[in-house]
């Protein structure tokens, strides 16, 4: 990820005379750690709301369970980098090069986590609804652990360039210097841009090619729990897509600008190009904490659950009741 450029007032030459960002680096540093603020608020409260449920509530002996926790542990995860980043567009990198290099890895660990097990959430609806009957389909929990563990040392190698590759740079301004948390080389960067948008690119083709056959077959069935599972998975599906391809399509975009590829050779449009990075990256960032707002709002078991918590917090059960409720929840399925 680039970050010493959202820094930078100056950024090359164009036209033979410097570039001027000082507006750029005065919006981002008021807007985005204000934004980052709301969004960590809302992904640790909503996402460990989700793990509390799934642990009181919910048979994690359901493959779609243990995606759910995966996924919010992902989107955890993602989201213990954005104080660093809020802070970042203050100050600059204030911390060492150690934590750069840690923070950025929990950082991508999370990114491509989310990634994968969208995915996977996604090939277990198509197989569910399209091939019921075959033996992926109804696999044991086993399974489930080793899928996860195996998503997420992907994930962790996919990180990993991050991890090796990331250092503290010096980033000039007007009047002074600051450090940035940045990769080592602009090859290092090419090649994290590009391994984002392959990434991304695979995930769309594996979805869409899903979701074409899952809306092909449920046309034809009337099962109001196989549709509305099909509904929440495909809404954090689309929201995840939505939020993540324009950032994709400015990162991609902004390596042209740093190879002074026209038209974004200009400084009119590479400001642009920096007001768009901006304001996709608040966009796509929020996507950690949109994943239990989709729960409640499509997910009926999810809103019975959080309506059992809040009257077991505000109107205390007795014990003979806490145990009926919890031998009703362990022989029920997915958090659907």
């Amino acid at each position: 990820m680039n970050h010493s450029d959202n820094f930078s007032q100056y950024d090359g030459d164009y036209d033979d005379e410097v570039c001027e960002k000082g507006e750029v680096v005065k919006f981002g540093s008021i807007v985005i750690p204000v934004f980052f603020s709301v969004v960590i608020a809302l992904s640790i409260t909503g996402n460990i709301l989700v793990l509390v449920i799934l642990a009181l509530y919910e048979n994690l002996k359901s493959l779609t369970n243990i995606f759910i926790l995966n996924l919010a542990i992902s989107d955890l995860v993602f989201t213990t980098g954005l104080p660093f980043w809020a802070i970042y567009h203050i100050w600059g990198w204030l911390f060492s090069e150690a934590l750069c290099k840690i923070v950025t890895f929990i950082f991508f660990t999370g990114f491509y986590s989310s990634i994968l097990f969208l995915t996977i959430m996604t090939i277990y609806r198509y197989l569910a609804v399209v091939h019921p009957l075959s033996d992926l389909s109804t696999q044991k929990i086993s399974s489930g652990v080793f899928v996860s563990v195996l998503l997420w040392m992907i994930s962790i190698g996919a990180a990993m360039p991050s991890l090796l590759y990331s250092t503290l740079v010096s980033v000039p301004h007007k009047d002074k210097q600051s450090l940035g948390c940045e990769y080592k080389t602009t090859l290092w960067k090419n090649i994290g841009i590009s391994q984002q948008n392959i990434f991304f690119l695979v995930a769309f083709a594996v979805m869409a090619f899903c979701y074409i056959r899952i809306l092909g077959r449920i046309r034809k069935t009337r099962s109001h729990t196989k549709k509305r599972a099909v509904k929440l998975v495909f809404c954090i599906v689309a929201v995840f897509f939505i939020g993540w391809v324009p950032y994709n399509v400015v990162i991609f975009l902004r390596i042209l600008a740093d190879n002074v590829v026209a038209p974004f050779d200009k400084c009119e449009a590479s400001i642009q190009l920096d007001y768009a990075f901006y304001v996709c990256r608040l966009i796509a960032f929020s996507h950690c904490c949109l994943n239990p707002v989709f729960y409640a709002f499509v997910g009926v078991k999810f809103r019975s659950h959080l309506k059992s918590m809040l009257h077991r917090i505000l109107i205390r059960q007795t014990p003979v009741e806490e145990q009926h409720v919890r031998m009703q929840n362990f022989s029920r399925g997915s958090m659907y």
